[in-house]
């Protein structure tokens, strides 16, 4: 199994350590590569989509031709996974913020988002989550975090925070507020690789 890791900007070592590590408690043959270029995308069996800044991400993703093959993968059913920014991203809505910033979302997910909903840099925190899924609470690391405000169609939201969605999956495409990659808890990579 090939995983890409979209990197034009964000947590990208971070997400490819912890895929490594994903994939050798999972016991699978794999590998992570950092993905900038049409023929790494096209290479993969399933895609992440970082923390960083998303107006920067999806403007990069335009620039590096990638915007329109990852929509396609998306909708084709390799599995995406999106944290923080890429959660952004992944949503269908991005409110208010994404529209006065001019940022081009993927528009996978049946959900909207609020950027930075959770606050500023130095309102950051972690919280212990309870997912759909797993019997052990995962250790949810939330910096600059986005809230998903609601999810409609197919989109199901897997947890929540204070009542609040951090996480949803619709189909084949994860997202989730948190950031799994700063963890020593492979569960959430995990889950990605599990619907290859």
């Amino acid at each position: 199994m090939k995983v890409g890791v979209i990197s034009v900007q964000g947590a990208v070592p971070e997400h490819l350590h912890m895929s490594r590590v994903a994939l050798d408690a999972m016991g699978r043959k794999g590998e992570a590569i950092a993905v900038r270029r049409l023929d790494d995308l096209r290479s993969v069996d399933c895609l992440i989509i970082p923390g960083g800044e998303s107006t920067t991400i999806s403007k990069l993703l335009r620039k590096f031709g990638l915007f329109a093959d990852i929509v396609a993968m998306g909708m084709d059913g390799v599995p995406i996974m999106g944290t923080c920014a890429g959660c952004v991203l992944l949503a269908k809505k991005g409110g208010e913020q994404a529209e006065r910033t001019g940022t081009e979302l993927l528009g996978l997910m049946d959900m909207s988002v609020d950027r930075n909903a959770f606050g500023r840099q130095r309102e950051s925190f972690e919280a212990p989550l309870e997912i759909e899924g797993l019997n052990d609470p995962f250790p949810g690391v939330f910096i600059r975090a986005p809230m998903i405000t609601s999810a409609w169609g197919s989109c199901r939201v897997m947890c929540r925070h204070q009542g609040e969605a951090v996480m949803a999956r619709q189909d084949n495409v994860l997202a989730m507020s948190f950031h799994p990659e700063l963890t020593g808890d492979p569960r959430m990579h995990q889950m990605l690789f599990s619907l290859v």
